[in-house]
């Protein structure tokens, strides 16, 4: 009778304590993010964490976010996107040319430089799809493509400078509605006369709802005895990035407020994370990424799936390439250089496997940071580049070890 009982209370034990372990290793990225944060925080004496630094790392950032998310579902498909970088300046060198050469109003530029991102990546979505190209050798081709065709567009100079109006679209800010309140609070040193009311309202609300729309799924999960994570991983996990969010803001706040292209890429964040976690098509790329023969006898069309996944990556890299030359404020034949690089790096990191069908879009964000966090924390210390190149290189090969060490555990 008791080793009856020992072995039906094992496979309990065995199911909790594999819950543990699976979230822990998902927010252990986020942990390592954060000390990441700490130790440049420490090393550049407080500059890392300064608002005015904090703002700089998310428009310095904020394309590798927003093209991460596409290529998070290229990777998980099973394939990979090495032209999102030349993508970038092929588009911002079209919009340039539109807006500067042809006087063409900046919200038609907008919306064709979209249509383009998306058309560049239906062609090359169809070799791979249809064509049964391998991805690595079509992406290849489409980065020398149109990188050369930056150069001879831009003909070797800058294009600009851009309305105004369109340079808001990365480098403005959230105007602040609550400016009387501002006034009132202005001898409060915690706030003091510039904050950012309007901006901090948002992120306030932003975590009240992170909170209530988590604890509405965990009891939700709870109810219909779905596997859920342990009640105190839950409450400890929310509430650090209730804390963030708010800290974060208030720090944004302090200085000019939240950035439109933060508004941009928080929205799109949502849309991809509802995407992956609640739709078909989302379960579909999973699926094929995990085992493509499986996902075709199973019904779903998969030169299908595989072609809108690079829809999609050109039409992220198309606004990408928008942001990047609003915020330089001309076109330039060097924009995008490198960018496939972080963009690759920022998934891995961020736990995409290489192997395809395993991914999150918030590991995929945060892998985002840890490469920005590091970038601006060795710039401000006075880091060589060509060192930079190094230290994100061996994070590059140790997130590609530790998920293929994992692998080979399960």
């Amino acid at each position: 009778m008791k080793h009856e009982t020992i072995a039906a209370a094992a496979p309990g034990r065995t199911a909790g304590i594999g819950v543990w372990r699976t979230n822990l290793r998902d927010y252990g990225l986020l942990a390592s993010l954060l000390v990441i944060m700490a130790f440049f925080e420490f090393l550049t004496s407080g500059v890392l964490l300064a608002p005015v630094n904090i703002t700089n790392l998310i428009l310095q950032n904020s394309y590798i976010v927003i093209m991460a998310l596409g290529m998070l579902l290229i990777i998980v498909g099973g394939n990979i996107d090495l032209s999102v970088g030349s993508i970038v300046g092929f588009v911002g060198a079209i919009a340039a040319t539109l807006m500067v050469d042809y006087k063409m109003p900046w919200v038609p530029v907008v919306g064709l430089s979209l249509v383009l991102g998306g058309l560049i990546g239906a062609a090359q979505g169809y070799f791979v799809a249809y064509a049964r190209i391998p991805s690595f050798i079509v992406t290849l081709g489409g980065m020398l493509i149109f990188r050369g065709l930056t150069g001879n567009i831009l003909l070797g100079q800058f294009v600009g400078p851009f309305p105004k109006e369109f340079q808001s679209i990365s480098s403005g800010f959230i105007p602040d509605f609550l400016s009387p309140l501002a006034s009132a609070l202005s001898d409060v040193a915690l706030f003091g006369p510039s904050f950012r009311w309007t901006s901090m309202l948002i992120g306030v609300a932003g975590a009240a709802l992170l909170l209530f729309t988590s604890a509405r799924r965990w009891r939700r999960e709870k109810e219909h005895t779905m596997e859920t994570e342990p009640f105190p991983l839950f409450v400890g996990k929310n509430a650090i990035f209730a804390v963030l969010i708010v800290g974060f803001s208030y720090l944004l706040s302090s200085y000019r407020g939240l950035p439109n292209v933060l508004i941009t890429m928080g929205a799109l964040i949502l849309l991809y994370m509802f995407v992956t976690t609640r739709m078909t098509i989302g379960r579909r790329i999973y699926a094929l990424g995990g085992n493509r023969l499986a996902a075709q006898l199973s019904g779903i069309r998969t030169e299908r799936l595989i072609w809108a996944t690079f829809v999609n990556m050109g039409a992220l890299a198309g606004l990408a390439g928008l942001i990047v030359a609003a915020r330089l404020n001309s076109a330039t034949p060097s924009a995008g250089n490198s960018f496939e690089l972080d963009v690759i790096a920022a998934c891995f990191i961020g736990g995409a496997s290489a192997s395809g069908g395993v991914g999150k879009v918030m590991g995929v964000v945060i892998g985002a940071f840890v490469m920005g966090v590091m970038n601006n924390g060795m710039s401000i210390l006075g880091i060589g580049i060509y060192w930079q190149y190094v230290v994100k290189g061996l994070v590059l090969l140790a997130a590609v070890y530790v998920d293929i060490s994992q692998k080979n555990q399960g």
